[in-house]
């Protein structure tokens, strides 16, 4: 079984998922609270930017003045590596859809598995995730990712066995 899926079709340019490496990108998000949280609105967003910009300041300043670590740091570092260790992760799929900038007549998303090809519409394809990881293991057996709608609708039941991804 292929770990890597690419992203073909009616796009500018080719992607190549690597889901292995995911683990290691900060874009990941925790599926056991994913779906359960509200989500946050543009302009929370655009609110966090600002309050990101603001630490990022603040942050700056600590490093050209220095700065005393708490004794919590050691723990937090051994919580998050134990969350990794632990955890079920999932990637939000609209960077690397639009990193492939699909050509503007591209309506859908053919996602191709072992044994069936499923068509969603391009606007819904922006808000699937793509989990990789369960209980702390990669996804081998029906795998290399699952597939879930950005509504969660389809949590029970997720699409498996991906291999392909096209745009038409």
């Amino acid at each position: 079984m292929s770990e890597i899926i690419v992203l073909t079709g009616n796009v500018r340019f080719t992607i190549t998922l690597d889901p292995g490496v995911w683990i290691f990108d900060d874009r990941k998000v925790d599926l056991d609270t994913y779906f359960s949280e509200p989500k946050p609105k543009v302009e929370q967003a655009e609110q966090d930017e600002e309050e990101i910009k603001k630490l990022s300041a603040f942050w700056d300043r600590e490093i050209q003045e220095g700065a005393v670590f708490p004794p919590t740091l050691k723990t937090e570092r051994r919580f998050l590596k134990e969350k990794i260790v632990t955890g079920s992760f999932g990637m939000p799929f609209a960077p690397f859809l639009r990193n492939a900038e699909p050509h503007e007549d591209a309506s859908e998303l053919v996602i191709i598995t072992e044994t069936e090809e499923i068509a969603i519409p391009l606007e819904q394809a922006y808000e699937l995730i793509f989990a990789f990881s369960k209980n702390g293991k990669p996804l081998r057996d029906d795998g290399p990712v699952h597939i879930y709608f950005g509504d969660g609708s389809n949590r029970q039941a997720p699409i498996t066995h991906v291999r392909r991804l096209v745009v038409r």
